[in-house]
């Protein structure tokens, strides 16, 4: 098989998004770059600042065919780089420690085979997503009508996993990550002196009975189907003042759980934590919800597709047993269009994600392009089947 891409060429971009990361819905720069280097390929369409600072790529087939969406993120994290390469962040405070400067490469080298390789039918799209990291930006891109005039029929994508084989391919038959939102319980009572709480309204006890039943939640038998989870991540009782009854509290926590489903009823379980303690005292409540990701649900038959597109390249592929417990937004590209999310080994001894001293390697950036040229080619066969 030729050469589908220019290694080298994609291999120093990947550095230079690298030195130079942005926080989600800053990413103008490191979208500039995109826009710069895909002009290059001459593609047949460019779409900027959709759902913020992304853009899509289109490359269109020599006749009518399949659409098909391949995304990666744009947005870095506030974690220090402290990776001692030629290529450390040079963004004090701000490093990609996500890999999704990897993601980047492996889609513009998918350009890079595109460019030289024209779709034989249908159009290939690539989607170069901002503010993965907050949750907002998939959501934003969906309801973009620029992005709803391009009448997506597949969507993909990949992340890389730290703890597995470098280039290897892991794979969900359905749900590949949890759904998760943050919570703001907001309970309001009424101040008065410390020396005098009678006469005022303190929302401790409640606070206190929140946190405590919030957590033991997902215990609780025959309510859920799966599993779900509720991390207290943070509270806040009135102010540090040793005179005063406090009069306001905040509970945050993060609710998780495999399913889409069973997200629901933890909601609404949680929220009735909320509303009975709050009225039992004699308290107002607010509710409200941050960082909303579905669960990452695939598509069965799609899924074989990838496997059998990594039995054509040789790449070694496996399936996980159960859902990973983080988010990913790719989720609500997938609950409007059949398509998968799956993952890509970067190695079993790589520092984890998130992590100051991780570094996306460049050794599997190959087999990304590889698996997302192929995931194309198949569609379009069985498409002519």
């Amino acid at each position: 098989m030729k050469k589908l891409f220019d290694k080298e060429k994609i291999i120093s971009l990947r550095h230079e998004l690298h030195q130079y990361p942005e926080l989600s819905d800053s990413e103008a720069q490191t979208a500039l770059r995109i826009i710069n280097v895909m002009e290059s390929y001459h593609p047949d369409q460019i779409i900027t600042e959709i759902g913020g600072h992304g853009v899509a790529v289109v490359f269109k087939g020599k006749k009518e065919g399949p659409s098909v969406l391949f995304r990666c993120e744009l947005d870095g994290l506030p974690i220090d780089d402290l990776i001692d390469t030629s290529y450390q962040s040079q963004t004090q405070g701000v490093g990609h420690k996500c890999g999704h400067d990897g993601h980047m490469a492996i889609l513009v080298g998918l350009g890079d085979a595109f460019s030289k390789n024209r779709p034989e039918a249908g159009e290939v799209i690539l989607m170069f997503q901002p503010a993965e990291e907050n949750g907002q930006g998939a959501y934003r891109v969906v309801n973009d009508e620029r992005f709803k005039a391009l009448n997506i029929d597949y969507v993909f994508a990949l992340h890389n996993l730290p703890g597995y084989e470098k280039g290897s391919v892991v794979l969900g038959e359905k749900n590949f990550a949890s759904a998760s939102k943050g919570m703001i319980i907001k309970l309001t009572g009424k101040t008065s002196h410390a020396g005098e709480p009678e006469n005022g309204n303190s929302p401790a006890v409640a606070m206190a009975d929140i946190i405590k039943e919030l957590t033991f939640l997902p215990q609780k038998e025959n309510v859920f189907n799966d599993f779900t989870l509720v991390t207290v991540i943070h509270a806040r009782l009135g102010e540090v003042a040793f005179g005063t009854t406090p009069g306001y509290a905040e509970v945050m926590a993060t609710l998780r759980s495999y399913t889409n489903a069973d997200m629901e009823i933890l909601t609404q379980q949680a929220e009735k934590v909320a509303f009975d303690n709050a009225q039992k005292n004699n308290l107002k409540q607010d509710i409200s919800y941050v960082e909303e990701f579905p669960a990452a649900v695939n598509n069965h038959q799609l899924v074989e597709q990838i496997e059998q597109v990594g039995k054509d390249y040789q790449i070694p592929t496996e399936y996980l047993q159960k859902p990973f417990r983080w988010s990913e937004d790719f989720a609500h590209f997938t609950l409007q269009f059949p398509g998968v999310l799956f993952g890509l080994g970067s190695g079993i001894n790589q520092p984890q994600l998130h992590n100051p001293d991780y570094d996306f390697p460049d050794d599997i950036i190959e087999n990304g392009v590889k698996m997302f040229y192929g995931i194309f080619q198949q569609i379009l066969k069985n498409e002519q089947k």
